[in-house]
């Protein structure tokens, strides 16, 4: 599969693609507007931070406890029940009155679903897709996040002008209804991908398999911590120019939507270890300019240049596939998309402590120089051929497979 015509003829793909589509306009333009309610009400980088991105830490509850279900419940079922959940979490922050501990409670509850949908929605992704077409279909689903980043933002940023924050979280709310009709009106329902009862004891226990092998526990390392340390710096983009916010935003997602067009259509296999390496160092360095206090504009230039950096991203989920059996793709792909938000939550909270002691702009410098440094610290477990260290271990108990 190499072309993008030929994904939307792939049965599926098209009401899939429609969904992740909505989804991502919700969740864009409910982060704006709750981080501009919270910082309003507050005046607190912190809290801000941890309002637009914070409630991804608690999807690391749901990689805990849900996981085993992202194969185990029929997708098409799951993924309108958590579509619907979204729309009342996003909906309920706009009631006037309501205290900032209530935000905050219904914000860490929608984390646990969170990470059971993405779960659902990429080993849905893996299921519908032909061999090989993974990293392509995977490529313009980032894509599409991109786009509805940019336009999420920048719309949000003229609904903020037009409405209130509480009136764009109800259009969010909206929004994650929409994803739940195309999921019901273009998905056939199908079984589940694996047997047996999903649990917390069968979630922790697949997740200490996959996690058992050094090869993958680096792939998972390099996918979380580097990614939610930058995008803890972009939690900052609110306090750091708060009439800015939206154009540092939307150059984050033009940046992330040209690394993965071109790590996913243009880059050839050969080439896709390097590319790997040097946008794994892309996403972090540019970040480093932050320490001069750039104009907005210089701003949004390095921000738009670091998101290429994201399409590394791409490469080492093609790479964790490759160390995963099929069966157990849903959760793996679960887990990391669960790790990697709570680690954009950890990151959010660390860039926001951080700036409250500091500024804004010292808190990116640093934030941006850890996560550098961790990314060298992985380099060699990510070389070519590192995978030889990958040996069999027990199976996972939902499958007969022998899992390494």
């Amino acid at each position: 599969m190499r072309t993008y015509q030929e994904l939307f003829r792939t049965p599926e793909f098209t009401p899939l693609f429609v969904f992740s589509t909505a989804q991502v306009a919700a969740q864009t333009v409910s982060a704006l507007a709750l981080g501009t309610l919270v910082y309003d009400a507050t005046g607190s980088p912190l809290l801000s931070a941890v309002a637009m991105f914070g409630p991804s830490l608690a999807q690391v509850a749901g990689a805990a406890t849900l996981l085993s279900a992202a194969d185990r419940l029929p997708p098409r079922a799951a993924l309108i029940a958590v579509a619907a959940l979204f729309s009342l979490g996003a909906a309920a922050p706009a009631v006037p009155g309501l205290p900032m501990w209530a935000v905050f409670a219904i914000l860490t509850a929608s984390g646990p679903v969170a990470s059971l949908g993405g779960g659902v929605r990429y080993g849905l992704l893996h299921e519908i897709l032909p061999e090989g077409g993974f990293l392509l279909g995977r490529s313009l689903l980032n894509m599409s996040t991109g786009t509805m980043q940019i336009c999420g933002f920048a719309a949000g940023g003229l609904l903020l002008d037009a409405l209130s924050p509480r009136g764009v979280l109800l259009v969010g709310a909206a929004l994650h209804l929409a994803s739940a009709v195309a999921a019901r009106a273009g998905l056939r329902a199908r079984p589940p991908r694996a047997g047996g009862r999903p649990s917390a004891a069968e979630t922790w226990r697949t997740n200490v398999l996959l996690w058992s092998a050094r090869p993958r526990r680096s792939v998972y390392l390099a996918l979380w911590v580097p990614n939610g340390l930058i995008v803890g710096c972009e939690s900052l983009f609110v306090p750091y120019a708060p009439d800015h916010a939206g154009l540092l935003l939307a150059a984050a997602a033009c940046g992330m939507l040209a690394g993965d067009t071109v790590a996913g259509r243009f880059v050839p296999p050969m080439w896709r270890e390097r590319a790997g390496a040097a946008l794994r160092l892309l996403l972090a360095a540019p970040y480093l300019v932050f320490v001069l206090h750039p104009a907005p504009p210089l701003a949004a230039a390095v921000v738009a240049l670091a998101s290429v950096g994201y399409a590394a991203s791409l490469l080492l989920q093609e790479r964790l596939m490759a160390l995963t059996p099929d069966e157990l793709s849903g959760h793996a792909l679960g887990l990391h998309s669960s790790g990697m938000l709570a680690c954009q939550g950890l990151g959010a909270a660390l860039a926001g402590a951080v700036a409250q002691h500091t500024s804004p702009a010292a808190a990116m410098t640093v934030v941006a120089a850890v996560s550098l440094a961790v990314t060298l610290a992985l380099a060699a477990d990510l070389r070519p051929g590192s995978e030889a260290d990958l040996r069999p271990v027990a199976p996972a108990a939902a499958s007969r497979r022998p899992v390494p």
